[in-house]
């Protein structure tokens, strides 16, 4: 398998295919990819307010989510990740960090304009803004300081709020699929990484 395993990793650097650094020797079997989403051009983002720089693609029915410089999307009771918005996807064994940050109502509240009874002026992100400058927005804090978020009169939760609010999700959301196959794995989640470096679990590329 590790032969196996330094093959694929060096047929991918000559082709040019990004290969995550530390790239985990497992390879996840009897696992399918997700399908495709088609873009007629590359989608806009907006960042979720409450959140610590969580992007969301608001024009399609499926979940699809940048944080710390990847492309997150759940899809059959799994997690996959990309460095890519339409291809690349490996399959990820945990609940990205993120995801209990993220309001369950966020499409309600983008439809309406209304951030829990605030009103809210989202900023629709241009792809290539955003991966220019997501970093540079991360170091300065760009959307907590702008109202913030875009929401009106709307002050960022404390930290101890937060964490609570998070506890309150990570119960809520153990009957979605993408959370409860993983809960049903009983494997440890570990601390956030740092903005911009490969998530802590590695995201097993799945042949």
């Amino acid at each position: 398998m590790r032969k196996l395993l330094a093959g694929t990793i060096l047929s991918a650097l000559v082709l040019g295919v990004p290969v995550p650094a530390h790239a985990d020797a497992h390879v996840s079997i009897g696992i399918s990819l997700p399908p495709p989403i088609v873009f007629q051009a590359p989608p806009e983002v907006v960042v979720v307010p409450d959140t610590d720089d969580v992007y969301v693609v608001p024009d399609i029915d499926v979940e699809l989510f940048f944080w710390n410089g990847w492309w997150w999307r759940p899809w059959g009771g799994h997690w996959f990740c990309s460095r890519y918005y339409d291809r690349g996807w490996a399959f990820y064994g945990y609940v990205p960090f993120f995801y209990y940050d993220v309001d369950p109502c966020w499409r309600t509240y983008y439809r309406d304009r209304v951030w829990h009874g605030h009103r809210w002026n989202y900023v629709r992100i241009p792809h290539q803004h955003l991966r220019r400058h997501w970093q540079e927005w991360h170091r300065e804090r760009q959307w907590e300081g702008q109202g913030p978020w875009g929401v009106h009169g709307y002050h960022p939760r404390p930290p101890e709020q937060r964490q609570d609010l998070r506890q309150q999700r990570q119960e809520q959301y153990q009957h979605r699929p993408e959370v409860r196959r993983y809960l049903q794995s009983r494997q440890p989640q570990g601390p956030p990484p740092q903005h911009g470096q490969m998530p802590l679990r590695q995201p097993r590329q799945h042949r």
